[in-house]
This record gives C-alpha cells, sequence and structure tokens, in this order.
C-alpha cells in the first residue's frame, strides 16, 4: 500500500494565476500606477540624469484610436521605457495636431445636416467650435492611449492649438518671412474644389479615374526645318479642359520625330487624307491605331526642332473674340518619355508641376484660368462659367465643352477614355486639379535651405538606413514650399502685404507685436483686431492689405520641435529620436527637417526611425468595405493590452505588419509561455530569502551556465535598445524563455526543487539563480509587457524595493558570469541530450513507456570531445531519466540517431527497480528505507530530516 507524500513534495507556490485575464487585470493595474503616481515618481526619480527625448509626432485628433496609432505609440512607449531602465531620464510629452482641414470639414458637415451656410457663421466663432472639436477628440484619444499602458505627461501634452504654441508657429514663420526666404508666387498647386484650398502631397491619394483621351493637332507656324513645313504636331492628353491654358509644347532631344502623310482612313476616322503629323517614332504606331488611320508615308526625319513656332490649336475659334489667336514655343523638357502619348506634351503652366517649372525656366505667362470652385474665370475666352469638376467632386462641363471647340477649330484628330491613376484628396475622396494661385512658398534655394537640409540629412542616423535615401531624393528634387492655405481653422500667416509694391512688410516689430497678441489670444487675435494694433504707429494700415490664409499643418507640426523641445526645460533639442511610419519620410521629418534647417541650420533630431503600416492577416489595406478592421479597443477587451504590445514587437516593425485574430490568437499562445514562466519561477520561490542565497563560486555548473547566459542576454538587451531593435530583443527572450529554461534548465531542476532537501547545496543555488532570472526578466520584459511584469513584481512581494517595475533599471549583470568555455561545454552536453530524448519520445509515442523516468538509456558516444564535456555531470538527471548508462563506443545500427549529432546513438530500455512514490524516480533501492516506506534513498534522507 503506497504512501501520500504529497504533503512533503516542495511544489511551486504562488498567488500570480496561470490564467491572465488582462481586459480585467490591467484596469486594475492602470488604477495602481494612478495611486502611487508613477510617471511623477519616475521624474523625481531620474531627476539629474542623461536625458533621452523622443519628440512625439503629432496624431491628428479627429476620431478613435485606430491599430496604426497602437502601432507607433506601443513602440514609443517600449523605446521610452526601455530608455528609462537603462538609466536615462526619458521624459515622454505627447502631442497632438489640432489645425488643418479634417477638422474644419468635420465643423463643416454639421453645418450641411443642419442647413446651415458656413460662410455665415462668423470666424472667430467657427474657429471656437473647431477649437471644442479637436479638444473633444484629444481627451478621449488620451484614454485610449492610457489604455494601452503608454506612459507619458498626460497631464500637460503639447497641442499645436494651445495660444503658446501658435505664437511659436508664427514666430517661426517670421523668421522665414524676415530672412526672406518666404515669398508670394503664382503656381500651379494642386487644389480641391471640394474643399477649397491647396493640398500638400502628403494629403493626397492615387484612385482610378476614367478620363476623356484627346489626340489635338498644333499647326506648325515657323521653323528651320521645311519638312515641317504644313505639318501638325501631334499632343495626347487626359485632361482637355487644360487647353485654353495652353503655352507651350515639349519635346524630348534624344527622340527621333518622323513626318507622316494620311493617305488611308478607317471608319469614323476623324483625320484627313493628306495631312502631315508630326509624331515620335516609337509611339507613331500606337498613334495610327487610336486615330483609326488605314495608311501612311513617311515623309522623313526631322532634322531640327529649334526655333519651331506652332500655332494654339484653338486658334481662329469663332466666338472667342481671337484669344487663342497666337503662336506658342516648342520646348524640350526632361520630363518628356516614350511611355505613352505621341512624344510630345502639351504645356499648361497654370495646370501642372512639370508644367510651370518648364514656363518658369523659360518665361511663359502663367495664366489664371479656374477659380477656386473649379470654374473658369469670366475673362477666359469662350469658356467662362465652365466647370471642371462641382462642388460634388463630379465631372463638370469643361472637358466636353474644350472637346467640342477643338471639333469646331479643327484641330482634333482623335479622341476616347481610359482609367488611369489620378490624384484625389484623402479626405472628400474627389479628384483634385493643378491650379494656378497666389499662394506664400518657402525658397529651396534662398538662404541655400535645400543644401543645409541634404546635410543634416548626410549628419543624421536613420533606422533602416534606407531612409536616408528616400528623403534624400525628396528633398533633393522637391520644389520650394507651399505654406498658405486658403482656410480659417489655422494659424494666420503673420504677413501685411504693401499694396503699391506688392511686397510682404518685414519689420520685427511688427512680427513681434503679432507674436505677444498670439500668447494671449492665439489666432484668433489675428481676426478680430484691426490692423494697427500689430502695424503700430509706423505704418497706415490703408497702405497694406492684410493676409487672410492659414498656415498649412505640415509647418505646424514642422515647428514642434520649437514650442516643445525648445520651450519645455525637461526636454532637450536637438531630440534623441523621431519616430513614425515611413510615410512621415514626406510629412512630419520632412517638415521638421526644412523648418530647422531653415531656422537653425541643422535637423532637429539626431536620429529617425521608421516603421510600416498596419495590414490585415491577408496583407490588404484595412478598410469599412472589406469589414477587416482590427481595433486597439476589441484587442484590449478581448486579449488584453500586452497581447497587443507583444504583437508590436514581436512583428518585424521596419516592415508592414499584419494583424488579425489568428495573428493575435498565435500572440496569445507566446504570451503564456512567457506567463507560464513567470509563475513558475515565482512558484519556486515561495519562501525564498537571502539567508538561502548561494555564492556563484559554490553553485554547480549548471546553474553556471544560466549565469553566463545571462550575461548574452544582458549584451543582446543592451545593444537591442542601442539599435531600437526591439524584435530582435524579444526573440532572444522569449527563446531564452522557451528553449533555455522551461525546455532545458527548469525541466532538469524541477525534481531538485521539488524533492530535493531545503538546505540541499544544488537546490539553493537553484533557488538563488531563479531569484536573479526573476529580477532579470521582469526586468528586461517590462518596457514590452508592462502589465504583466508589473502583476509578476507585485505577486514577488519585493515592493520595499520598488513600488513598481517600472521604478527599476535593468540589472548590472557581472562580467565575471560570462564563461565561454563553459557555454561550449554545454553545447555539448546539450547535443547528447537531445539525442537522448528524442529516444525516448519514440518510445512514449509507441506508448512503450510513459514517464521519461520510467527509461534507462544506454548512450553510445565514440566523440571525446563529447565525453568530456558530460564529465561528472549526472547525465539522469539533466535527461531527466532514472538510470542511464554512458558507453564509449559506436552505436550498435538499431540505435536511435539524429542527422544533425554525429557519434551519438541511443538504446533505450526500461529502468531497473521501483518507482518512488515520491520523486517518482524508478531505482534500485526502493523499498529499502523502512522509515520512508516506498521511496529511494534520497527522499528517505530528505523525509528522515524533516521529522
Amino acid at each position: 500500500m503506497s504512501t501520500d507524500y504529497k504533503d512533503t513534495v516542495f511544489l511551486p507556490k504562488t498567488d500570480f494565476p496561470m490564467r491572465a485575464g488582462l481586459p480585467k487585470k490591467e484596469p486594475e493595474i492602470l488604477q495602481h500606477w494612478a495611486d502611487i503616481g508613477l510617471f511623477e515618481k519616475l521624474r523625481a526619480q531620474s531627476k539629474g540624469r542623461e536625458k533621452f527625448t523622443l519628440h512625439d509626432g503629432p496624431p491628428y485628433a479627429n476620431g478613435h484610436l485606430h491599430m496604426g496609432h497602437a502601432l507607433n505609440k506601443v513602440l514609443k512607449d517600449v523605446i521610452n521605457r526601455s530608455q528609462q531602465m537603462l538609466g536615462k531620464d526619458a521624459h515622454y510629452v505627447p502631442g497632438w495636431d489640432c489645425h488643418g482641414l479634417p477638422i474644419e470639414w468635420k465643423v463643416e458637415e454639421g453645418y450641411r445636416e443642419r442647413g446651415q451656410d458656413k460662410d455665415e457663421v462668423p470666424v472667430v466663432e467657427f474657429r471656437k467650435e473647431c477649437r471644442e472639436f479637436a479638444d473633444k477628440w484629444i481627451n478621449i484619444q488620451i484614454e485610449e492611449f492610457k489604455r494601452l499602458g503608454i506612459e507619458a505627461d498626460w497631464e500637460q501634452p503639447y497641442k499645436t492649438m494651445n495660444y503658446q504654441s501658435e505664437a511659436l508657429i508664427v514666430k517661426e514663420m517670421g523668421k522665414f518671412l524676415m530672412n526672406k526666404g518666404l515669398y508670394m508666387g503664382t503656381k500651379a498647386v494642386l487644389w480641391s474644389v471640394v474643399e477649397k484650398t491647396a493640398l500638400a502631397d502628403a494629403e493626397v491619394e492615387y484612385h482610378e479615374l476614367k478620363s476623356p483621351t484627346i489626340w489635338v493637332r498644333f499647326p506648325i507656324a515657323s521653323s528651320n526645318d521645311k519638312l515641317l513645313d504644313g505639318a501638325s504636331i501631334i499632343i495626347w492628353t487626359t485632361t482637355p479642359w487644360t487647353i485654353p491654358a495652353n503655352r507651350a509644347v515639349a519635346c524630348g532631344a534624344e527622340f527621333e520625330y518622323v513626318v507622316y502623310e494620311v493617305t488611308e482612313l478607317g471608319e469614323n476616322s476623324i483625320a484627313k487624307v493628306g495631312e502631315r503629323l508630326v509624331l515620335n517614332r516609337e509611339l507613331a504606331e500606337q498613334v495610327k491605331i487610336d486615330a483609326k488611320i488605314e495608311a501612311w508615308t513617311e515623309v522623313g526625319t526631322v532634322s531640327d526642332l529649334s526655333n519651331v513656332k506652332i500655332k494654339h490649336p484653338l486658334n481662329g475659334l469663332e466666338g472667342a473674340d481671337g484669344g487663342y489667336d497666337y503662336e506658342v514655343p516648342l520646348l524640350n523638357a526632361d520630363f518628356v518619355t516614350n511611355d505613352a502619348g505621341t512624344g510630345f506634351v502639351h504645356i499648361a503652366p497654370s495646370h501642372g508641376a512639370d508644367d510651370n517649372e518648364l514656363g518658369r525656366q523659360h518665361g511663359l505667362e502663367v495664366p489664371m484660368m479656374i477659380d477656386e470652385a473649379g470654374v473658369y474665370y469670366d475673362h477666359v475666352p469662350f469658356f467662362a462659367g465652365s466647370c471642371v469638376y462641382t462642388q460634388e467632386g463630379k465631372a463638370g462641363d469643361a472637358n466636353g465643352r474644350v472637346i467640342k471647340a477643338l471639333i469646331e477649330s479643327g484641330s482634333l484628330l482623335a479622341k476616347g477614355s481610359m482609367r488611369h491613376s489620378y490624384p484625389h484628396s484623402w479626405r472628400s475622396k474627389a479628384p483634385l486639379v493643378f491650379r494656378a494661385t497666389p499662394q506664400w512658398f518657402i525658397s529651396m534655394e534662398t538662404n541655400d535651405l535645400r543644401d543645409k537640409a541634404l546635410k543634416a540629412i548626410d549628419d543624421t542616423r536613420f533606422i533602416p538606413e534606407k531612409g536616408s535615401t528616400r528623403l534624400y531624393k525628396m528633398v533633393e528634387g522637391r520644389p520650394d514650399w507651399c505654406v498658405s492655405r486658403q482656410r480659417v481653422w489655422g494659424v494666420p500667416l503673420p504677413i501685411f502685404m504693401e499694396k503699391k509694391t506688392g511686397e510682404p512688410l518685414r519689420d520685427q516689430k511688427v512680427l513681434d507685436r503679432i507674436v505677444d497678441a498670439f500668447e494671449q489670444e492665439g489666432g484668433d487675435a489675428w481676426f478680430n483686431s484691426p490692423p494697427a494694433r500689430f502695424l503700430g504707429n509706423e505704418y497706415n494700415p490703408d497702405d497694406y492689405e492684410q493676409i487672410q490664409d492659414v498656415i498649412e499643418v505640415w509647418f505646424d507640426s514642422g515647428s514642434t520641435h520649437s514650442f516643445v523641445l525648445e520651450a519645455r526645460p525637461e526636454l532637450k533639442w536637438p531630440a534623441d529620436l523621431y519616430l513614425e511610419g515611413s510615410d512621415q519620410h514626406r510629412g512630419w521629418f520632412h517638415t521638421s527637417l526644412l523648418e530647422s534647417a531653415g531656422t537653425r541650420g541643422r535637423a532637429p533630431y539626431d536620429a529617425v526611425l521608421t516603421h510600416g503600416f498596419v495590414l490585415d492577416n491577408k496583407g490588404r489595406k484595412m478598410s469599412k468595405s472589406l469589414g477587416n478592421i482590427t481595433a486597439p479597443a476589441e484587442i484590449n477587451a478581448k486579449y488584453g493590452a500586452d497581447i497587443l504590445r507583444l504583437w508590436v514587437v514581436a512583428s518585424d516593425y521596419s516592415q508592414d505588419l499584419r494583424v488579425g485574430d489568428e495573428i493575435l490568437k498565435y500572440q496569445a499562445d507566446s504570451y503564456r509561455r512567457l506567463r507560464n514562466t513567470l509563475r513558475f519561477l515565482l512558484g519556486s520561490l515561495d519562501g525564498f530569502n537571502d539567508a538561502e542565497r548561494l555564492p556563484v563560486e559554490q553553485m554547480p555548473a549548471l546553474e553556471k551556465w544560466v549565469l553566463h547566459r545571462l550575461t548574452e542576454l544582458d549584451a543582446i538587451v543592451r545593444q537591442s535598445c542601442a539599435d531600437y531593435d526591439y524584435h530582435a530583443m524579444f526573440q532572444a527572450l522569449h527563446n531564452f524563455c522557451a528553449l533555455d529554461l522551461s525546455a532545458f534548465y527548469l525541466d532538469i531542476r524541477k525534481d531538485t526543487l521539488y524533492c530535493d532537501g531545503v538546505d540541499t547545496l544544488e537546490r539553493r543555488a537553484c533557488r538563488t539563480v531563479i531569484d536573479t532570472l526573476f529580477d532579470a526578466l521582469t526586468a528586461w520584459l517590462a518596457p514590452i509587457l508592462c502589465f504583466t511584469t508589473e502583476e509578476a513584481w507585485l505577486a514577488r512581494g519585493k515592493t520595499d524595493e520598488a513600488e513598481s517595475v517600472h521604478l527599476r533599471t535593468f540589472p548590472v549583470v557581472p562580467a565575471d558570469w560570462k564563461n565561454d568555455t563553459l557555454a561550449e561545454r554545454w553545447d555539448n552536453v546539450r547535443e547528447v541530450r537531445r539525442v537522448v530524448t528524442g529516444a525516448i519520445e519514440v518510445l512514449r509515442a509507441e506508448k512503450k513507456i510513459g514517464s521519461s523516468l520510467q527509461a534507462r538509456p544506454a548512450v553510445y558516444i565514440n566523440r571525446p570531445e563529447l565525453l568530456s564535456a558530460i564529465g561528472d555531470l549526472d547525465m539522469a538527471d539533466i535527461c531527466i531519466t532514472s538510470q542511464i548508462e554512458l558507453v564509449e563506443a559506436d552505436a550498435p545500427q538499431e540505435a536511435y540517431r539524429l542527422n544533425d549529432v554525429d557519434g551519438v546513438g541511443v538504446v533505450v530500455d526500461s529502468a531497473e527497480g521501483n518507482k518512488c512514490e515520491r520523486c517518482w524516480k524508478v531505482l534500485p533501492d526502493v523499498g529499502s528505507h523502512p522509515n520512508a516506506e516506498g521511496t529511494c534513498s534520497r527522499c528517505a534522507n530528505v523525509l528522515s530530516r524533516a521529522s
């Protein structure tokens, strides 16, 4: 009859539950942090330390958080927490972009729903509604960020709409005004007729659009090549409405141009037999097909395209009152390609970026053709009042009217339609137009801004490195920066323009008065104050026009370094790190660089880190229409924020990240392995105290190997933090817990922990190492699993050392724990162990044995280095068998082997003896100890000492 020895075994004991229950537990931990004033304690604790400043790129205050927000803020939090635990002062100030069209658009939507006319609402009242809208969403987002475990200065965030912020934005813009980097110009900018404003590149997205296509004759008026007499240059365009603004035609200097004479037409062709067409040879055949021309003859290759003058295609149009009766030049341009079209490009400087630049180089007129609503001005011949796009973003009548006029003037060679990628507003989703408007620009050449910005890029660390090349190319080829918007919810441009000269007033005293007023009242002061308040007694207000445009929001966010980093003594300038999605190479990274390079001669950051975008589990962009959106709030409610945080670092965030239920379930499984490791450590430390602690020099080799592994992990953790590579850090920690601890060290030492006497050297050594492991792992994992490590720390009851795990620093791992020779020895031992455990698993799968303790493997080894590594180690304990036999010989043919482990074979027999009722080992001496019936000698000794 067996004896129940259950109560004599030292099983793990802890209040740390196996089931995490994170959705319920995490809010309790958030409350604990609030109760102890964690953020304030961190600030007090780190006062005087080296500062680490990660400057927060401002999210937009207009909706609930999405997974992109979660990825971004969690990654920032992991970095800040790890830098704090490295012994720095990582004071994190979150911030928000508050101005701009998205908020203005939302407030206007409310007006439209109520049937109100926005233009009848006083500007200051409208701005007040925009401010209230932004504040509402900021407060909502703060709570949502807190729920993700983000530790930040939530009581004092920065907002671009704060009065102090608006004053300093104006001050920064004033610097460009004073150094003459800011100027007014007429340029073609991407314009939304729906939103009635110019858009920055970052506000533009591309969608498919069906457009009319036309092939248009430009009759040659004069040239140096007789071959061109009586011929027409042919252009192709998808924007017929821009033809009235034509001021030139472009060609490519390296292309071969040929004159073709039409000899035969196909059905429904509107070409003319006998006419001569000039085309790029490589594109001519496709034009022939599109124009339904059956046959033509090649007249000859054009030898000279210089000094060619061409008639406008609407020349002689009846009803146009001679408005198009002029000639335009043929110009070489490097943007002309032979990918599609005719080899010639119609140039409308009012309606294209390349067109505008070419026109500027050659002094072409930039006519003002369409107004802010996308309607031709009254002065436009023949087309006055025609509409390009309606206020609903639909195609107007302009394309149709122009095509009809081209037919009437005999200039249309062919027409068709095509679907192509076209710029749209990311808000209204309506198509955009290039439109020449008076705008305010910061010159890339004045004050050498481009050169300063490019040097600043060279001086900045980019993670990944390819970000440097990407940003460099953008800055190298970018046009002047358009910084004006024709809206009201934003920081007003601080400009008075002299009516007589058209020049902006550059007077520092005037600027200072504007800044002072904004500090007291914000940008509203610009709209509700008489100009004399700013102009003072030196200037007559009647002589000046007060500009009513606002500053584009990218200048707002690009200036944050001035009113956050420089204005707050707890931070520093430049920032150690800017971190955002890879789209911010053309957004925040870009505009911050230009603003700072233009005012301070360098970037406002030392390093830039970019992460990818969040996609669904199939790699698709998330959208309501696809029904594939995963929201942070849903993950928090179902799994807990620590699972979301784990997903961030377990993914390669330098690439696009996928998320979905299956992926989150996988992360939840990884989390359980980590949690179970912490739980086992906690349970094994029940009752542990300093009196039990054993010096390292007295520890067995296995414990010394674990300490050596900690030195390796410490190096990985610190290097990963320096590289901001938390993916590598997590993988190392996860593999250590899963492979080195759970599947090896702790698996081996369970018998020692459960069954050895409390004062044995092996058990004391093991518990000492486990205490060290717990301290190290909870610190290293704290930046990632901020809630779980806090729960474990509180369960350990070491609050006399620190009220929170986050008030700790990473442990100092003694350098003398590192032992590469010992590590090599254990690598060899583990090779042998893998073969043994593999052989036992085969028998277990065949149901020939149950527990590995029922096995007695004979291990055949013919490699001296393996036998030397084993030495005096107890391989039965290491392989978790009751008995083991080591044989220095070649293994018999029937032995179990592993292909990747040479020289080791295993034959498994059943262990001899009886099963110990206490430790379950099968040993010959079981039953021979009358004072402890049914036990082995080890267990009998433990029981006798306990009694």
